[in-house]
């Protein structure tokens, strides 16, 4: 049930996609076979997700204006795209106006082989072809791609697994990639030697330059929370965003989000060190450097899944979904500020299983935008809300 205080109409609306003038929850313009939602902050706010088309896929998306999202496009449609719940396609929008886009595509006959396409529009809003960040060849898994305005053209960081093809079998890595308007690849890294191999990675254009929030990996199997600043010389040297010291020899699948605004950084995350679930977040004054003590925000029986939303204020919006009954959860959020967190707000009630992905979160001018994937037998698809600003 909602917490005391929090307006039961916007949780009844957000589970229903036809709604009224006034209600919360916002009419997703996708088919009911739609899932993988992706939120990308700004103004506005841009949401994107993957259809079934003919014998493949197609990416679309849709800008949210006035309260409502509009009348959806298509970024890149094509056969033996790789689906995966946790690791799925974005679009976003670069300061010039125009779009950039990235998808999944198999490459060879192995399950987790696939690699990376990224697509740009032209000054005449048409999407161009897609092409890949990378040019190793092997047959190994590219994603959990974060896109990134990055000069005239757009960046990209992803988790890489070319490692994996040699003899003896490496890690999995982390690298990054810039890319002009026209296609081409502009510069290359390696940021990180040894990663989790399956957790997103977020990016925020912090005051210092981009800064890369990932799951790290030791030899050891500790599992935290780094990040990395992409400044004149390239990426700086990965620092530990908190010492929670999670001994995991697996991926947990649920990678740590990433926000900046003025000159503060904040990073969320969840973790499940020493057996205790929570989900916590910390703060950089200093571009992503150096990070702050952490500051727990929801323990007990958390799954994380954690969104971050910048908001006006040096504040930032964090959200996670908790466990219930059954396969049903809640969604909550609550802010963070130099000053520490606020209150838990409840948004909805929402599907906790792996087919429901990652819910998403982003703030526009006047609203925080939630975004889902229904997967009950009586209602599916992309489910949407709008909140006030808190």
């Amino acid at each position: 049930m909602p917490r005391a205080g929090f307006p039961v109409c916007l949780v009844i609306a957000a589970l229903f996609s036809g709604c009224t003038p006034g209600d919360a929850g916002l009419t997703v313009p996708a088919g009911t076979d739609a899932r993988l939602p992706r939120l990308s902050s700004g103004e506005p706010p841009t949401l994107s997700w993957v259809e079934p088309a003919e014998d493949g896929h197609r990416l679309m998306y849709s800008a949210y204006r006035s309260g409502a999202w509009e009348t959806p496009r298509q970024a890149a449609a094509g056969e033996a795209w790789f689906i995966n719940w946790a690791d799925f396609p974005s679009v976003v929008r670069l300061p010039d106006g125009r779009m950039a886009a990235h998808w999944l595509q198999r490459e060879g006959g192995q399950p987790y082989a696939y690699g990376i396409r990224v697509a740009q529009t032209g000054s005449d809003g048409a999407w161009g072809a897609g092409f890949a960040p990378h040019d190793d060849g092997t047959p190994t898994e590219h994603g959990f791609v974060s896109l990134f305005p990055l000069e005239a053209g757009v960046g990209a960081v992803w988790l890489d697994g070319r490692r994996m093809a040699d003899d003896p079998p490496g890690g999995m890595t982390l690298r990054a990639a810039r890319l002009d308007s026209a296609g081409t690849v502009r510069a290359s890294w390696l940021i990180d030697e040894l990663t989790c191999d399956c957790c997103q990675t977020g990016v925020a254009n912090g005051p210092s330059g981009p800064v890369v929030a990932y799951r790290d990996r030791t030899p050891g199997e500790i599992r935290d929370i780094s990040a990395s600043v992409l400044g004149p010389t390239g990426w700086s040297p990965p620092v530990r965003v908190a010492e929670d010291h999670w001994n995991i020899a697996g991926c947990p699948v649920n990678g740590p989000a990433v926000g900046a605004g003025g000159e503060i950084v904040y990073v969320a995350w969840f973790t499940a060190a020493d057996g205790r679930a929570r989900v916590r977040a910390a703060a950089s004054t200093d571009g992503g450097l150096n990070f702050g003590p952490a500051m727990d925000l929801a323990g007990g029986p958390v799954l994380g899944r954690v969104g971050l939303a910048m908001l006006p204020g040096h504040r930032a919006a964090v959200s996670w979904v908790e466990s219930g009954a059954g396969e049903q959860g809640m969604l909550r959020y609550r802010t963070v500020s130099p000053d520490g967190p606020g209150p838990v707000r409840d948004v909805a009630e929402i599907p906790t299983s792996r087919a429901a992905g990652v819910p998403q979160i982003a703030a526009g001018e006047t609203a925080l935008v939630f975004a889902w994937t229904e997967t009950g037998p009586e209602s599916s698809g992309i489910r949407s809300l709008a909140l006030p600003l808190p």
